[in-house]
Parts: structure tokens; C-alpha cells; sequence
């Protein structure tokens, strides 16, 4: 059985496109909870990749060095997030309290790029 996926997208106000994927892995119950009568313990996992980049961004990095191993400390410029949709994904539950829907939502809450450095797809 696959592990539910749940991908989104988010629109950088540079106008490069980012893809989110969240995986949840394992839905274990782990208690008594008030609102609801238990409290589950959900595993998940997540990444970004990016989709696209638009040429005039690609522009500014074409003759830039390659980024160093590691994140460099000068640079960094924060990018509004324009549009997101988020990554949901979904499971179902089955414990002795009955039938649970589990759902994971990821969401962007910042973002920022560094033009001084380019990487090997740009």
C-alpha cells in the first residue's frame, strides 16, 4: 500500500513556481484526548523542488558562481509568497473508537532566494 501524497504549488512574487509534497507514513494511536476521545500520532514527510524559473531570474544567476556546499550566509533576499495551494494529503484510520480521517495540510509560510550563486540546473 502507498503512502498518501498530498502536492501543492506555490507562485513566488518572482514568479518562480515551487512544488510542495507531503507523505503521511504512519497514523499510530497514542491516546486519550478530550476532543474526540483519542490523539493520534501522525508521521509525515515532506519536500519543495522547484518547477519553473522564469528567464529573467535565470538571467540574473547565469554568470554567478555555483553555491557552495551548505547554505551561504550573504545574500538572502525574502520573496512574497502570490499564490499557494497547499499540500493536502488524507489517510483513514481504523481503531477499536471507530473510523478516523486523518488529514495533513502543508503550507509555505516564507520563502527567500539568493542571486549571488547559481546552481547546476540554471
Amino acid at each position: 500500500m502507498s503512502a498518501p501524497v498530498g502536492m501543492g504549488r506555490i507562485k513566488l512574487s518572482d514568479g518562480t513556481v515551487i512544488k510542495l509534497k507531503t507523505l503521511i507514513i504512519d497514523v499510530k494511536e497514542s491516546g486519550f484526548s478530550p476532543f474526540g476521545g483519542v490523539n493520534f500520532d501522525v508521521k509525515i514527510i515532506g519536500g519543495i523542488a522547484t518547477e519553473s524559473v522564469p528567464d529573467n531570474v535565470k538571467e540574473l544567476v547565469k554568470d554567478r558562481p555555483l553555491a557552495p556546499p551548505g547554505p551561504p550566509r550573504e545574500g538572502w533576499e525574502i520573496l512574497d509568497i502570490a499564490e499557494q495551494q497547499p499540500a493536502e494529503a488524507v489517510t483513514s484510520v481504523s481503531i477499536p473508537l471507530g473510523n478516523f480521517s486523518i488529514k495533513v495540510v502543508s503550507e509555505v509560510v516564507m520563502a527567500s532566494r539568493n542571486t549571488m550563486y547559481r546552481t547546476p540546473d540554471e
